[in-house]
């Protein structure tokens, strides 16, 4: 019983308490009760604290986007998460693409061109999705990681002192409120008790009835000031205190800015690590790809069509030049070495639109006779060609020598 008794004593304390505070916060926001401003300097703590908060938020979000595009994906993470369990391992969409190119070249045959070619970037997309694995991985825990554990915890425990402090002020102008009341009370009360009746017994009589009412009510009065000071002073103290640890709690937003920074130099340092891996894998690519096929096979970026194919009773260097499937004639190895041994120089007419690459190479036009010869050293799939005063090298698969 005594257990029951206390519970609804607490239970009808709090309720005043929320009734006072309601009622404090109805008039305040009425402009019927005055309000306790807050320091500037704590002001400008919150004020740093919520910015803080709001970006935290906005780049972990779209942090979390940038490493993970597939909303459906991040949810399930994040289902996952809080159901305290490991999310199953899925293939990321660079394994995706490389598994489907390694299959597909092993189908068209590792000895063929492109079934070769297929496997080598299948191989090379798998790695890309390893590192990018690794970079999901590195900047879940350096730098997402941190940026949770603020919001989750150190913002959560911010709110609740700053809502525990924002009650604290409102029991304080509250206690402000009544005491004012109280007094404003006593003095009318004062005032009527100084106001003295004269004229017959009668009147006297109910004047001294009426004297010792106000008596009792100016000592009510009093008790209820002095009540009144009492509770002031201690939710003065009480709002205070919560105003300093609530001070503290926000000062720490430096030190937060600052494990950011360091959350954040790891991110850019994972990301750094991560590009460059890719760059290495595509360059060792071009590489595998160079050694793979002759510069002939390799398409000018600037060409919007495919070059037709020579027709079978063209002279073309080496009549028994060897078709790729782009298009291009590649000449055979008996052709060149007899174009080489030739001596002097020849007319050539260009067969297809040719953009230099480099400084070194002579760009071309279709249809266009240029002269052309051999020079010692040059590498076999190029010929040195010359127009007025222009020179450089040409490819002798773009070229169709004339008698």
């Amino acid at each position: 019983m005594n257990i029951m008794d206390f519970n609804v004593k607490k239970l009808a304390a709090d309720a005043g308490t929320f009734l006072s505070r309601a009622v404090q916060f109805t008039e305040e926001k009425l402009g019927q009760a005055e309000k306790t401003e807050l320091d500037a300097h704590l002001e400008n703590l919150l004020s740093k604290a919520e910015c803080t908060k709001i970006w935290t938020e906005k780049i972990m979000k779209q942090t979390e986007v940038l490493l993970q595009p597939n909303p459906n994906a991040r949810i399930e993470e994040f289902v996952y998460e809080k159901l305290d369990r490991k999310a199953p391992s899925r293939i990321n969409n660079p394994e995706l693409l490389g598994q489907y190119m390694i299959d597909a070249g092993t189908e068209f045959g590792p000895g063929t061109a492109y079934g070769n070619a297929l496997i080598k970037c299948g191989e090379t997309q798998k790695r890309i999705g390893t590192a990018d694995r690794e970079l999901i991985q590195t900047s879940a825990l350096n730098f997402l990681t941190p940026l949770r554990n603020f919001i989750e915890g150190d913002y959560k425990t911010i709110s609740k002192e700053r809502k525990l402090l924002q009650n604290k002020r409102l029991d304080l102008d509250a206690a402000k409120t009544r005491l004012k009341k109280a007094k404003a009370a006593e003095t009318r009360a004062s005032q009527l008790n100084s106001a003295r009746l004269e004229g017959d017994n009668i009147m006297v009589n109910f004047s001294y009835m009426l004297n010792f009412l106000h008596v009792k009510w100016l000592k009510i009065w009093a008790e209820e000031v002095t009540k009144s000071e009492q509770e002031l002073r201690i939710t003065q103290s009480e709002f205070d205190r919560q105003a300093e640890i609530t001070r503290l709690l926000l000062e720490g937003i430096s030190s937060t800015h600052a494990h950011h920074l360091r959350c954040l130099n790891d991110f850019v340092e994972a990301q750094m690590t991560y590009y460059a891996q890719c760059y290495q894998y595509m360059l060792d690519l071009q590489k595998q790809l160079g050694r793979c096929f002759p510069s002939n096979y390799h398409c000018n970026n600037n060409q919007t069509s495919v070059a037709p194919m020579p027709s079978a009773s063209s002279n073309v260097i080496g009549s028994s030049a060897l078709t790729s499937t782009s298009g291009l004639v590649i000449a055979s190895p008996s052709n060149l070495v007899d174009l080489k041994e030739c001596s002097g120089s020849r007319k050539a007419r260009v067969l297809y639109d040719y953009d230099a690459a480099n400084s070194s190479e002579l760009s071309l036009l279709a249809d266009e006779v240029i002269t052309v010869f051999s020079v010692v050293g040059m590498d076999s799939d190029w010929l040195m060609g010359e127009r007025g005063n222009q020179k450089g090298r040409v490819p002798i698969t773009y070229l169709e020598l004339l008698n």
